[in-house]
């Protein structure tokens, strides 16, 4: 498979999220790389939900492996949707997030049918992953029993010398401050629900702190954060705000709770504040020492020549509906900048190598396979 080309192609649908017709394109596209190939193929396209797709080499649901993304983006200018490669590097929207790495699903998926490896192999790839990853969740609900003894997950974009063994929890939370309307020249007369949202706000930094790329930084990354992803109050600028909310983005280690994060908003809340937690998750975490995720670092440091490290990032993973099964979780992708930005980009090397590394380490589960 011409990978680079195939990224190129991927990249050249507007598949943004919720643009529907875009989405069946590239879904469309994928199933006809393996159009007479052997192929298991589904097209899961539940009602009022994104569609997904699921390709395999076989019709059993216990897999070897299986590699899970999305081919979703988010909007972009016009231009973004017009690939092109110079100087080694391939731009356009997704280049790194993640149809130059959903391409190098596709070339392990047919590699394992043209050499008919005996490992079971699939691929599921959704298209509302920057929107909560819906798709993949109905699509998982309606094949309960679809399981697989390893997940590579290649949507952790960004520096291939990186192996991924930690992702942090993400819960999102919603405070709700209720206060009492009156004119703006006389506030005595009213609660200010605006004041009540900060003075809130202000005790749960007492807890977790805020960090910022010119303020205060950690030493030690791997900590329980928050930001305040949206904040709105009031109606008019004359009128004591009677309503406010936010949406905090908690993102905890594998050492915290969500119990714990409860209790800690409880001592938070002021007179006329409530919460709810509207999403939680779970971290991944894996064992660096699992002989599976050694195989796939030593050939990773044989192909690329350098030493990999292992790296922990705060972003979660769809990955982490298998992880809670008892999946061994391989993250791991190509290099590049830009993500979601106006010049995102991704190394062609770097997606090549990706693709060996894949290939190798699939060929080294199939050489376990044949002698048992």
């Amino acid at each position: 498979m011409d990978i680079i080309k195939t990224a190129c192609d991927l990249i050249a649908i507007r598949s943004e999220t919720g643009r529907q017709k875009e989405c069946i394109e590239v879904l469309e596209y994928a199933k006809n790389l393996f159009k007479n190939s052997g192929a298991e193929t589904e097209l899961f396209t539940p009602e009022n939900i994104a569609p997904v797709i699921y390709l395999a080499n076989t019709k059993e649901e216990m897999l070897d492996v299986l590699i899970l993304g999305h081919l979703d983006v988010v909007p972009g200018a016009d231009s973004l949707f017009k690939p092109y490669v110079k100087d080694g590097i391939l731009h356009g929207r997704g280049s790194l997030d993640m149809k130059s790495f959903a391409a190098v699903a596709f070339n392990s998926l047919e590699y394992v049918l043209e050499n008919e490896l005996p490992i079971k192999f699939g691929i599921i790839l959704s298209t509302d992953e920057e929107k909560g990853s819906h798709g993949t969740h109905a699509f998982l609900e309606a094949h309960p029993g679809l399981m697989s003894k390893i997940v590579l997950d290649n949507d952790v974009g960004g520096d291939i010398q990186k192996l991924v063994t930690k992702c942090k929890n993400p819960v999102f939370v919603k405070i709700m401050a209720k206060g009492n309307a009156a004119h703006g020249s006389t506030p005595w007369d009213g609660i200010d629900a605006n004041e009540l949202l900060m003075q809130t706000l202000a005790n749960i930094r007492k807890i977790y702190p805020y960090y910022s790329q010119n303020g205060n930084k950690p030493q030690n990354q791997w900590i329980d954060t928050v930001h305040v992803a949206i904040m709105n109050g009031g109606e008019v600028s004359n009128i004591i705000a009677e309503n406010a909310e936010a949406v905090l983005d908690f993102r905890l280690t594998e050492t915290s709770t969500v119990e714990n994060l409860k209790k800690n908003l409880d001592a938070c809340m002021v007179p006329g504040v409530t919460y709810k937690i509207s999403s939680e998750s779970t971290p991944v975490v894996m064992d660096e020492n699992n002989p599976h995720i050694l195989d796939y670092k030593h050939f990773a440091e044989q192909i690329l020549g350098k030493e990999i490290e292992f790296e922990h990032i705060g972003g979660a993973t769809d990955s982490r509906a298998f992880a809670v099964k008892g999946s061994i979780v391989i993250m791991h992708s190509g290099s590049g900048e830009g993500m979601h930005g106006a010049n995102e980009w991704a190394d062609v090397s770097s997606i090549l190598k990706l693709a060996e590394i894949q290939i190798k380490f699939l060929e080294k589960l199939a050489a376990g396979s044949e002698r048992k």
